[in-house]
């Protein structure tokens, strides 16, 4: 058609056909493509062109790294040289030539564009309910998306994919509640932008710190914050505001520059080490580069366990903890370091109470990865505790500011120490008296006569009390009453306590028709207090054989606790006989009542499924890593899940938690108890228990959430399996979706479904360490499919095909029951 025009048209013709196309095409470039900060959805940007702030600080725009001649969209300073790339959108999907295109569509996602038209990289919004959306760069480096003219509010925003460079404003961490994790990744090359080897995260284990990983191996430990700084880095004199945000929601840092005319950047380069990059207005044309010292002794345990790594400048050495000394003595006179040091002299829990600190001054202090703090213990207190658990060799004031505070405790191996000169902190390393100097040692001397002399009249004290109790039992139980009041309101400051006759009223005397169920405790009953407010009672029933200790366990365990998935506890009444706990009411009772129910399990579809699994998650999460102490619930099951009027869960029922200092996570107990068809393998035969127990308990509530049917009561007549057991086979058979609650039907995300079976199925694993932990378990349900593993068989799984991994023996099939219960004294097998 073209041919034919061009021959029977005349020049003239011909000559302003195409001056019109020209024009129109030109006109078509100026009125989509944009020089200004904001990208709507009528425009957009090609290679070279640039999106600029309106301060003029930074611009997005096409470039190519190094000698490449690949093309990337990015983000960098103006007027700086050389080249201060910041942030890559198609890092690991290069553009081969110039024809490069980003737009805005109208659900407002950036998409970017080759000569094909197809999509190399969009970014991710969490709705596609655009109104009016519109692209903005910003002069702090963040390129954002917003609906309309809200502010505040960001569809997307680059800050949330953070490359190789942290800018002030940035956060690296953690969003708890949505599992967005913001890191920093390095370039695989100076020519490549691609994703490296190197990552700098911070790691949520124990206390939070930095660490530089190779892959999954840590390369550098920066360390803990300790109030003003990381404990790995000396404080600077930067002109900058660093902040440590460590929350329920959120854990991150970030910091920013006080002088808009000081400009700050942090990479990390390809090959793995930080870079800090500063510069002014005024010197914009020669940056100032401030690379990080690096010395060996930087590199992640270099000394070994139990050792502290110093650096004299031109050479690292290596040197034992007080008390220590080489495990591998020849080696380690070769300065060959690696197998680092042991405990000269074996501790016991015997006569760990003769131990004593020594104090290390400008250290770094240890990976604190299993480590266990607290914000509101002091320096004396903190001490206290560590002596108190044999199992604690160091100890530390959490926030090193203002003559410090907190409290952080290691345990057992100290791990990648190493000395400054002038900067670092203190720390406390325990030691046996015999290792103290003539001082201390005199110290530990009058420690232990104050022992012996305090366990003496403490003897003669009970054996009086003893024979008061004997001759008098009815005046001792009312003293042991008020005195027990008096240490609930000791340990507990401003917990409430109740009158009876107040709770009594409000159950209408404890009437059956408010009666919301019953427990190994005793029955719970609705109240309404004068005031309107609701509570639910749970009152210790003259039958049951917890007590005392068990209400003392609850209160002590769960009374300063805050978690939006835990059941708060108001008050407690002890009067006379009388022992009761008093909680917030859930209107919609447990779990139980709803997943089993024919009628009410309708009302629970996926999406609240889902809601509800991940709620108990968070919780345990919570009990298991971020309280106050490492608490092991023990009774977790369905009908110890309690929903409120969003039918969100939250865990109750603490009668028989047990708490952990530390990083100690397993024991033993003549008392097993638990309710059968939740216990693990490992506790219901040998009383073995940790916080692996949980992990159990919580994978037989995945299956049974996901199924609607109970453990204890499935059959599988084919294969005589209970719940896990038919779980593992449709898993295997790859029928796993065939688990799945019939009144669901097609109203489920599959991919959802079978993420949480996968999880089920990991957390029910026969050995306990096979089973992942709940920090894990929260990252794997909200999307780290790089987490997920290959389930083993089940605990209690009796099919011959697999005798030779596990033990399934007939014992083992005995343990599936029926009884709704909790069994609270039962010797362990």
């Amino acid at each position: 058609m073209v041919a034919y025009v061009m021959q029977t048209t005349s020049p003239c013709f011909y000559i302003i056909t195409m001056l019109s196309t020209w024009f129109l095409l030109f006109s078509y470039t100026t009125t989509t493509s944009t020089s200004t900060e904001i990208l709507v959805v009528s425009q957009y940007i090609s290679d070279g062109q640039t999106l600029v702030s309106v301060g003029g600080v930074v611009e997005v725009g096409f470039f190519s790294p190094g000698n490449s001649t690949r093309r990337y969209l990015g983000i960098w300073y103006t007027n700086v040289s050389p080249l201060t790339v910041v942030w890559v959108a198609n890092r690991n999907k290069p553009l081969d030539d110039k024809s490069g295109v980003l737009k805005l569509n109208e659900n407002g996602i950036l998409v970017l564009l080759n000569a094909t038209n197809n999509t190399i990289w969009s970014s991710n919004i969490s709705s596609n309910e655009g109104n009016n959306p519109t692209a903005h760069l910003l002069d702090s480096g963040n390129f954002v998306v917003k609906n309309g003219q809200e502010t505040n509010s960001f569809l997307w925003q680059s800050f949330d994919e953070i490359g190789d460079t942290m800018i002030p404003g940035m956060k690296l961490g953690w969003n708890l509640e949505t599992g967005l994790e913001r890191y920093i990744s390095s370039w695989n090359s100076d020519n490549d932008p691609a994703e490296g080897k190197y990552a700098l995260k911070l790691d949520l284990r124990g206390y939070p710190q930095i660490i530089i990983f190779n892959g999954s191996e840590i390369k550098v430990r920066i360390g803990p914050w300790n109030g003003q700084s990381w404990a790995g880095y000396p404080v600077t004199s930067d002109q900058s505001l660093q902040n440590f945000v460590f929350n329920e929601k959120e854990v991150y840092y970030e910091y920013k520059v006080l002088d808009s005319s000081d400009f700050s950047i942090f990479k990390l380069t390809p090959s793995g080490t930080g870079q800090k990059i500063d510069w002014t207005t005024q010197t914009s044309t020669r940056p100032v580069l401030s690379t990080q010292e690096q010395d060996q002794c930087e590199n992640y345990a270099f000394c070994g366990d139990n050792s502290i790594c110093n650096y004299d400048g031109n050479h690292p050495t290596c040197e034992c903890l007080r008390s220590y000394v080489p495990k591998s003595p020849d080696q380690w006179n070769m300065s060959i370091w690696i197998n680092g040091c042991v405990p000269r002299n074996k501790s016991s829990c015997n006569n760990s109470y003769t131990d004593g600190f020594f104090k290390y001054s400008h250290m770094k202090w240890p990976d604190t990865s299993s480590s266990w703090f607290s914000k509101t213990m002091d320096l004396d207190e903190c001490e206290k505790s560590c002596l108190e658990n044999c199992s604690c060799t160091a100890y530390a004031n959490l926030d090193i500011r203002d003559g410090g505070s907190g409290c952080l405790l290691w345990f057992n191996t100290l791990v990648d120490l190493r000395n400054f000169s002038q900067s670092g902190q203190d720390l406390y390393i325990r030691v046996p008296a015999s290792e103290l100097d003539d001082a201390g040692h005199g110290n530990i001397k009058k420690k232990i006569v104050g022992i012996t002399v305090g366990v003496t009249v403490s003897g003669l004290i009970i054996i009086c009390a003893g024979i008061f109790i004997y001759k008098n039992p009815g005046a001792a139980r009312k003293i042991y009453n008020k005195h027990y009041r008096s240490i609930l309101k000791k340990e507990d400051i401003d917990f409430p306590t109740f009158d009876f006759l107040v709770l009594a009223n409000a159950t209408e005397n404890f009437s059956t028709k408010n009666m919301l169920g019953e427990g190994g405790f005793g029955p719970v009953y609705k109240g309404t207090l004068i005031d309107g407010k609701e509570i639910a009672v749970k009152r210790l029933s003259k039958k049951s054989e917890q007590g005392l200790d068990e209400l003392k366990n609850e209160v002590a365990l769960i009374a300063k606790l805050q978690h939006r998935n835990l059941v708060k506890l108001l008050g407690c009444c002890i009067e006379g006989e009388e022992k009761m706990l008093i909680y917030e009411y859930m209107s919609n009772g447990s779990l139980d009542y709803f997943v089993f129910d024919e009628t009410k399990r309708k009302i629970l579809d996926w999406h609240k499924r889902f809601n509800i699994i991940n709620g108990i998650a968070r919780g345990l999460l919570y009990l298991h890593q971020d309280s106050r102490l490492r608490i092991i619930h023990r009774d977790l099951k369905t009908s110890n899940i309690l929903l409120d009027e969003n039918l969100d869960p939250k865990i109750s029922d603490f009668g028989l938690a047990r708490s952990f200092l530390g990083d100690q996570v397993e024991a033993n107990t003549n008392r097993v108890a638990g309710t059968y068809g939740y216990m693990p393998p490992e506790y219901a035969t040998r009383g073995h228990f940790s916080v692996k127990s949980d992990v159990f308990s919580y994978g037989v509530i995945i299956l049974e959430i996901l199924s609607g049917k109970k453990n204890r009561e499935f059959s599988d007549p084919g294969h005589y399996n209970n719940l896990l057991g038919h779980a593992w086979r449709l898993w295997t058979e790859e029928r796993a979706l065939d688990l799945l609650d019939d009144v669901l039907g097609q109203q489920c995300e599959p991919l959802e479904v079978l993420r949480c079976i996968q999880v089920g199925l990991l957390c029910v694993q026969q050995r306990p360490e096979d089973r992942p932990d709940m920090s894990t378990v929260v990252l794997i349900l909200n999307g780290d499919k790089y987490l997920l593993s290959k389930p083993k068989v089940p605990g209690f799984y009796t099919e011959t095909d697999v005798t030779s991994e596990v033990n399934s023996s007939p014992e083992n099939h005995k343990l599936r029951s029926i009884n709704e219960l909790s069994i609270t004294m039962l010797d362990a097998r």
